[in-house]
């Protein structure tokens, strides 16, 4: 039975999150459906990290079993042509080992969040980012950005509802850098809690904004408490950009794209 791994991207708008909830619309149903208008199988796949509702991906994986065996192509194929037109596409598919997992083989996972900062409304990024009226100063973001990097308990920035067994995580980037008239959030870890991305990112831009100084975020981090996060940015302006399966992640060579 072979073993197949897609890369997927999608608009999350749409959808109630990625993963499948009765008769809600999500990714996984999606992908889901297509792959059963193809094959005639049913089944449940594997995902590397399941996004809310109203967050995107540009390179989201997902693996799965098929009992007949298919050439990866056409796997791809098949499924965007039954995708359409809902706003998910089959960027890649290809074979993979039987042990190979999308969540678990996993070594780490990308963020990238958008926010637009200008006075005029988002038009055609209607959705996709985030618009902030107010001037903000992203050098003091950056700045406070640099206190999260490292081993911590992000319990300040952990939603009260998250499932996680621990609140300890290793942040291993977290930038800040203007780009335009857009503000561009990287973060990169092994793993993250739930909403903790937008939890970082509402924080960093009361910083930016001046509501708070910039060792706020150091103090907020260490207190380790929930009641003294900032506000939680919008879940439009979100974006999973990379899944990582090295045994030692380069994170590198995708951040500096978006965030050198």
């Amino acid at each position: 039975m072979p073993r197949y791994k897609l890369l997927v991207e999608y608009d999350g708008r749409p959808f109630n999150g990625f993963q499948a909830q009765g008769d809600q619309p999500s990714v996984q149903t999606a992908l889901e459906e297509a792959v059963f208008k193809f094959s005639g199988q049913q089944l449940r796949l594997t995902v590397a990290g399941r996004t809310d509702t109203g967050v995107h991906a540009t390179g989201q994986v997902v693996t799965f079993d098929l009992e007949k065996d298919f050439p990866a192509k056409v796997v791809r194929d098949a499924m965007n042509a039954y995708l359409m037109p809902k706003p998910v596409s089959v960027l890649a598919a290809e074979k993979c080992d039987d042990d190979f997992s999308a969540r678990f083989s996993a070594t780490g996972r990308m963020y990238l969040y958008r926010i637009l900062n200008r006075e005029a409304p988002p038009a055609i990024g209607q959705g996709r980012v985030w618009h902030v009226k107010k001037p903000i100063d992203v050098e003091a973001m950056s700045e406070a950005a640099k206190a999260l990097i490292g081993h911590h308990d992000f319990t300040t920035f952990r939603f009260i509802g998250c499932q996680a067994n621990s609140p300890m995580r290793t942040l291993d980037i977290a930038r800040v850098k203007r780009i335009g008239e857009e503000i561009h959030c990287v973060f990169a870890a092994r793993s993250f809690l739930h909403r903790q991305v937008r939890s970082m990112v509402g924080t960093l831009v009361d910083i930016g904004t001046g509501r708070y100084p910039v060792s706020y975020m150091a103090d907020a981090l260490k207190a380790a408490d929930r009641a003294i996060c900032g506000q939680v940015a919008p879940a439009h302006g979100l974006y999973l950009t990379h899944v990582t399966y090295e045994p030692e992640p380069n994170f590198e060579k995708y951040a500096s794209i978006k965030a050198e």
